[in-house]
């Protein structure tokens, strides 16, 4: 059997084989599908719903099984065994680290963790209460002045000097607008801590001489920022692709994935599920509020996902993070409205029937709590964590020969060739 697709054109009676090439036909093979003095066929595609935009060997996601794999790694194993900077590197390079690379890799990172004076001053220049994600977004891509040399980025040891900056640089830029935010003086970094140690310490130390973590809350937000590493062509990876495409630096290109980060319908939605738990109240108005979702007067965050139509493999992982923080911390009391909620949504039909699973989404913002992070905050500790993700996608794309500069097509849908008319006669 021939791997190609047969069209036939009933406009004009005409037949076309496009070739099917890993599950996929290339939309420029439609242009020959044309009537006589018009263009060739496109496809349309909001959201590209099914549309193939790359090639890509970072991670691989099966959506209907619930299957999640960094270079082909369990989700599971990673977050089990594995450091965050550890599965960094694997992203970046494809293969995990030996014991030499990996102690390489870290002096790496941590020689890179200090900002330059005149970034702190432009972070001290936002008002009080600005958002922490827009003082990120603002903060990386104004590394690209700092650093000019990383237009360069068809030079392989270049680009890994840029990556190396911009993964040790972004927990310093997160815990100084976390700072800013509460009015408080900046933590330089302390390269003798790890790194999640060294984030840490960055957001919460105060007049102590040396500030020492619980390795529980360590290892907790270590296993968070793993989970939220890379999550294949999502709306910030597209939008880091997309600028990226245009052989912009990286920075300029991570400062738009964090643009895109920042929306609700991305990065936030931890949040609106503590909002939601909150509005419940009780486990008592559960039952209510199940009925109120199935009216379609209220929705369930924290609950469904664009790929997975399974229990997301995150979701199962941060569960038990969660038990190791409250441990520490003492039990969130959303907790139990969170745990009822979700029992109870497992085993509605209703719930079922359409594939609503927990997502990461739903845990992660009362771990974030627990830690005593802010609402707003929630989505930085994200962009930390998916930066390798963001910086191994850019770098496939820049030696990707297949790939060019992002131009979509249109559907126009104005007006055409209207005369002007002058202002005195409208």
């Amino acid at each position: 059997m021939t791997d190609s697709l047969t069209i036939r054109d009933n406009r004009t009676g005409r037949e076309f084989e496009v070739a099917i090439t890993d599950g996929t036909i290339r939309a420029a093979d439609l242009k020959q599908i044309a009537v006589d003095g018009e263009p060739g066929l496109a496809t349309y595609d909001p959201g590209f719903v099914n549309t193939a935009s790359c090639r890509s060997a970072v991670t691989y996601i099966d959506g209907d099984a619930g299957i999640l794999e960094y270079r082909g790694y369990p989700i599971e194993q990673l977050a089990e065994q594995s450091t965050f900077l550890e599965v960094a590197y694997l992203l970046l390079n494809g293969e995990l680290p030996t014991t030499e690379q990996l102690e390489q890799w870290t002096h790496d990172i941590t020689y890179h963790t200090f900002l330059h004076e005149n970034v702190k001053q432009l972070i001290e220049g936002f008002r009080y209460d600005a958002h922490p994600m827009g003082m990120l977004m603002a903060s990386v891509s104004a590394l690209s002045t700092f650093y000019p040399d990383a237009r360069n980025i068809h030079d392989a040891d270049n680009r890994k000097l840029q990556i190396a900056r911009l993964i040790a640089k972004m927990p310093t830029l997160g815990a100084f607008a976390y700072r800013h935010q509460l009015g408080k003086p900046y933590v330089y970094p302390d390269n003798r801590l790890s790194y999640t140690e060294n984030f840490l310490a960055m957001l919460f130390k105060m007049s102590e001489p040396s500030y020492e973590a619980d390795p529980r809350l360590v290892k907790a937000l270590d296993v968070l920022l793993i989970l939220h590493a890379d999550h294949e062509q999502n709306c910030s990876t597209n939008a880091v692709r997309s600028v990226g495409s245009s052989e912009v630096d990286p920075y300029s290109a991570v400062g738009a994935g964090i643009g895109a980060l920042f929306g609700p319908l991305h990065g936030g939605a931890n949040e609106a599920v503590l909002a939601m738990l909150r509005r419940i109240g009780t486990t008592d108005n559960i039952p209510a509020f199940i009925e109120g979702v199935k009216e379609g007067k209220e929705k369930l965050m924290g609950f469904g996902h664009r790929v997975y139509k399974n229990y997301d493999p995150r979701a199962k992982i941060i569960k038990k993070a969660a038990d190791d923080v409250f441990a520490v911390t003492g039990v969130n009391p959303l907790l139990e409205i969170a745990l009822e909620l979700e029992k109870i949504a497992l085993e509605d039909e209703y719930f079922v029937k359409r594939k609503l699973y927990p997502n990461v989404d739903f845990y992660s913002g009362l771990i974030y709590e627990a830690l005593q992070f802010p609402p707003e905050m929630f989505t930085v500790l994200f962009a930390i964590g998916r930066t390798p993700g963001w910086l191994a996608q850019w770098s496939e794309l820049v030696q990707d020969k297949e790939q060019k500069i992002a131009r979509p097509k249109q559907i126009y849908t104005g007006h055409r060739t209207r005369d002007f008319i002058p202002i005195s006669e409208r």
